[in-house]
């Protein structure tokens, strides 16, 4: 068995192995151009979705993405990492990066009345003329967009600020629209308010046949992490020999299978840790490990944290 794949001591979020699977027979895994088409009156456009769950195709486009969660939970896929969203999340997604996002197993559940809600705008880096962020002014803005090409998460007073002026964007005219965008732009490039989400060395492969193995191999993992998945089977799924596969994963990703797995796991203990239903040896059993020994020296590796100072800490952190 490999070892290692994304950085994740972020909490991951419950996926029910048969939604899993009919995905993966249903969509095409490579990262699909999405056209986003604003309105012909307007340079950009900004709007509220009500849904039943958010686009959950993996996919990118050329324009820039902020993104509010008004309300919704579930996993993130950003380039290279893995994260949860949850209520009041902003994200700035950058250009061509590829991303999905997957709400949780109770928004797909027959009958179910909950909604995802989100307000996001999509803007192209030169919207406003070629020349403009070349200006003097604009330098910080032209190094967030860099930036943002790896996904950012934007956190504290800056996402507050975020927050408001997209609420005042959704409702403004002419070139407010451009005003106020400029002004949020402008506070979060200003500010140390926000974490960068994918790994420092990360370039996107739009397309071809390694990105579709590689995501299958996330499919099938996602579907089936509490298991134990053995090196044959997840062989199986990227359609290419065992002996391959460790190698071929590790020069696609950078990173090495097991440890992906392993972060996978941890991951969900995390989300299980918070919800606070389950005492800790249950959450080590749930999350696919087979030993409290092993669940505690993995949680630790990776999260720098044991699940009880780790539950402790959000706990603290929802009461600030």
């Amino acid at each position: 068995m490999c070892f290692s794949f994304i950085s994740l001591f972020l909490h991951y979020i419950g996926i029910y192995a048969p939604i899993f699977n009919k995905l993966c027979k249903n969509t095409t895994m490579n990262p699909q151009l999405l056209k986003v088409l604003p309105n012909p009156n307007h340079s950009f456009s900004i709007r509220q979705d009500i849904v039943p769950y958010f686009y959950n195709r993996w996919h990118f486009h050329p324009e820039v993405e902020l993104l509010h969660v008004q309300k919704g939970t579930g996993i993130q896929f950003m380039g290279d990492a893995i994260q949860q969203f949850k209520k009041d999340d902003v994200i700035l997604v950058g250009s061509n990066l590829p991303h999905f996002w997957r709400c949780d197993d109770v928004y797909f559940q027959k009958n179910s009345r909950l909604k995802a809600i989100a307000t996001v705008a999509h803007f192209k880096e030169d919207f406003w003329g070629a020349d403009f962020l070349d200006l003097a002014e604009n330098k910080k803005i032209k190094t967030l967009f860099i930036k943002a090409r790896r996904g950012i998460s934007i956190t504290g007073v800056t996402k507050t600020y975020v927050i408001d002026k997209l609420q005042q964007m959704l409702k403004a005219q002419d070139a407010d629209r451009i005003i106020l965008l400029l002004q949020l732009l402008n506070k979060i490039a200003q500010s140390k308010n926000y974490r960068v989400i994918s790994s420092s060395g990360f370039e996107p492969e739009l397309e071809g046949k390694a990105t579709e193995r590689i995501n299958a191999v996330y499919t099938y993992s996602l579907a089936h992490f509490k298991e134990k998945i053995n090196l044959k089977k997840i062989a199986e799924v990227s359609n290419i020999s065992p002996n391959s596969f460790c190698r071929y994963f590790k020069l696609h990703t950078r990173k090495t299978y097991s440890s992906f797995l392993l972060e996978l796991r941890v991951g969900y203990a995390s989300k299980l840790l918070i919800e606070n239903k389950l005492n800790i040896t249950q959450v080590c059993y749930e999350s696919g490990f087979n030993n409290i020994t092993n669940f505690y020296k993995s949680f630790k590796r990776i999260t720098a944290k044991t699940p009880l100072e780790y539950q402790k800490l959000y706990v603290k952190n929802e009461l600030d």
